[in-house]
């Protein structure tokens, strides 16, 4: 098993290996289950899981993996989350932000939204009764009274460039839906969509905060400010990680 996945060009075989055997039931399900994973597959829709922020966050095949450098993203917004927080989680994938900001936050209420059916039916496992899951268009899907009362809104919006979703590793690139990663012709589409309509749900001194590149940074924090929004970046160089703290 270690000499297949190394072969296949896992860095981690050994560690890896550990993490299937664990998780197959029956030699049948190991051998498919290596198989995947060699064949490409992100090593956490094998497994079932991801962790993040400490917690074992499902996943799903087809759906947006979490990654450890949004974490940062997360410990930005507890810094800026009230008790009783209503918070949203907005393209949320598996819903791991929203969850590991409720089990590090006083949040009062969790509502997380995601266009992607799989990703919708991975979050309402991970999120359960802790939160409110809508499928749908961005804000479209979030309930009207929602509309002016969002403390915190999460969005982990798709930031790769259309011309530059070929040149993805092929776990990303075959492995996690399309609309997950692609941010349109310079990777900021979905995010002027969320900055035009975020003023509406934010209550006055609420937060909207996303990751982006270092080399979008300028671009991205210049797409808040036009709509309204007061913008600051906070950079984690270990994580390589860029998270723009936008408020309203």
């Amino acid at each position: 098993m270690v000499a297949t996945l190394r072969a296949a060009g896992c860095v981690f075989a050994e560690e890896e290996a550990e993490l299937i055997l664990a998780a197959a039931d029956t030699p049948e399900q190991l051998a498919a289950m290596v198989g995947r994973r060699a064949a490409g597959e992100p090593l956490e829709q094998v497994v079932g899981w991801a962790e993040f922020c400490g917690l074992r966050i499902a996943v799903d095949p087809g759906v947006f993996v979490p990654r450890r450098r949004t974490e940062f993203l997360v410990e930005q917004a507890r810094e800026v989350t009230p008790v009783g927080a209503v918070v949203v989680d907005l393209c949320c994938g598996t819903g791991a932000l929203g969850r590991a900001l409720s089990a590090a936050a006083p949040v009062g209420a969790l509502h997380a939204a995601d266009l992607d059916p799989a990703a919708v039916a991975c979050a309402r496992r991970n999120l359960a009764e802790a939160a409110t899951v809508h499928q749908g268009d961005l804000f479209d899907a979030l309930p009207a009274e929602l509309r002016g009362r969002v403390d915190v809104l999460l969005a982990n919006v798709p930031y790769v460039p259309t011309a530059e979703i070929a040149l993805l590793p092929t776990e990303a690139r075959d492995h996690e839906a399309r609309l997950a990663l692609d941010g349109g012709s310079d990777g900021l589409a979905v995010l002027r969509r969320v900055a035009a309509g975020a003023g509406d749900w934010l209550r006055p001194g609420g937060h909207l905060l996303f990751e982006t590149s270092e080399r979008q940074v300028a671009r991205a924090v210049a797409v808040v400010t036009t709509a309204g929004l007061t913008a600051t970046v906070a950079v984690d160089e270990d994580l390589d990680a860029t998270v723009v703290l936008a408020a309203r």
